[in-house]
């Protein structure tokens, strides 16, 4: 008996995340460049930092470099081994813009970053808040531009998404997947005209807002066990009432996340439960996920070694559409974010080493065990 009557709910699986994100890609636009005359708008850029060292000069380099913008730059060392204080603090005697802030010790029931950013926002001098991760380098434009996208979108907090830059195998595996899951499973139209939280999506390396919706939203305070700001901090705003949106960020940022394979995993296992891998979560995407883009190639690999002999030739069709489906958006990303074209032809492996992380961190969640990143014992919710 053939496997062809899988072929049917491959094909409607993998349809439904290539038809989104062919949707999507009309509404996951770049930031504007600002309207010629514009004033340039004061922005308080807060990076909370905790042992990067490797990387800080060059960030700071980078957001210094920034035009059309009245910046500050505030680090806040968050208790840092190396000398990550020294460079800001070098930094800071040659130039008045940048300041360093000595983080205080870590409260209970706060997560580090979160904390640090609560800090950073109470030290800000603009109204205006960038909020970036160390490991992200900006354009020359970036900031103006993000500003800007804020002020045309006319929300309260939009986040940009950096073009992934990748070292080892699992981020070239991997990252690419940050875009395939928001573009494919997230309605980007629909996020914008319903405020509900559970529409709210973002990325923790690059969020703007204003001081004023901060507070109402409660900030980083709201989300202080969260280790997953990504998600977490648009949901803040959006339970306040407040309004959020994201764009492409590509063109004007990039970061590199990860050094090695081992941090890849656990960088992407540590937040793991409070996404895809949360108790409610993981066995939709899982179903979504294996059916819809692991499924296809093991019935076209099942097809081919029968050479299709027996299968009906709706099952052969179902199974090539399905096939085509579930490369068709890493594809588009190939040509519109400058992905990685031999890690999209790996897509179905990428899927599979992905749920594989997503399960791990559950069952580790279940068992009470804990994790631990930059030094530091984590307990994901």
């Amino acid at each position: 008996m053939t496997p062809a009557w899988l072929a049917l709910p491959a094909l409607a699986l993998a349809a439904l995340p290539a038809g989104l994100a062919l949707a999507n890609l009309r509404f996951f636009t770049r930031a504007p460049r600002p309207a010629p005359g514009t004033p340039p708008p004061g922005v308080s850029v807060l990076v909370p930092a905790r042992d990067e060292a490797k990387v800080i000069g060059r960030l700071a380099a980078a957001v210094l470099a920034n035009r059309d913008v009245d910046l500050e730059l505030v680090v806040l060392d968050d208790d840092s081994r190396d000398d990550t204080a020294r460079i800001i603090t070098d930094l800071a005697a040659e130039d008045p813009r940048v300041r360093l802030v000595r983080g205080q010790p870590l409260p209970p029931g706060w997560c580090g970053k979160q904390h640090a950013c609560f800090q950073l926002a109470q030290a800000a001098r603009h109204d205006i808040l960038l909020f970036l991760d160390a490991d992200v380098t900006l354009e020359s434009d970036a900031v103006a531009r993000t500003v800007a996208f804020l002020d045309a979108r006319g929300v309260d907090l939009a986040s940009g998404f950096p073009h992934q830059e990748t070292g080892c195998l699992l981020d070239w595996l991997l990252l690419p997947l940050i875009h395939f899951v928001l573009l494919g499973y997230l309605p980007l139209a629909i996020a914008r005209s319903d405020n509900r939280p559970g529409l709210a999506a973002g990325c923790g390396q690059l969020f703007v807002t204003r001081r004023e919706a901060y507070l109402r939203s409660g900030g980083h305070a709201a989300i202080k066990a969260s280790l997953h700001d990504g998600i977490k901090l648009p949901r803040a705003y959006r339970a306040a009432g407040l309004s959020t949106d994201l764009f492409d960020a590509g063109d004007i940022a990039r970061c590199r996340m990860y050094g090695t394979n081992r941090e890849v995993v656990r960088g992407l296992g540590k937040n793991a439960t409070e996404g895809i891998a949360a108790p409610g979560s993981i066995l939709p995407f899982t179903l979504l996920l294996a059916g819809g883009q692991i499924l296809p190639v093991m019935l076209l690999i099942r097809g081919l070694a029968d050479g299709w002999d027996g299968w009906p030739a709706w099952g052969v069709a179902a199974t090539l559409a399905a096939v085509f489906a579930a490369w068709l958006p890493r594809l588009l990303a190939v040509h519109r974010f400058g992905h990685s074209l031999s890690s999209a032809l790996a897509h179905p492996l990428g899927v599979a080493v992905f749920l594989g992380i997503q399960w791990s961190a559950l069952i580790r969640r279940t068992l009470g065990l804990q994790t631990s990143w930059r030094g530091r014992t984590l307990s994901p919710q």
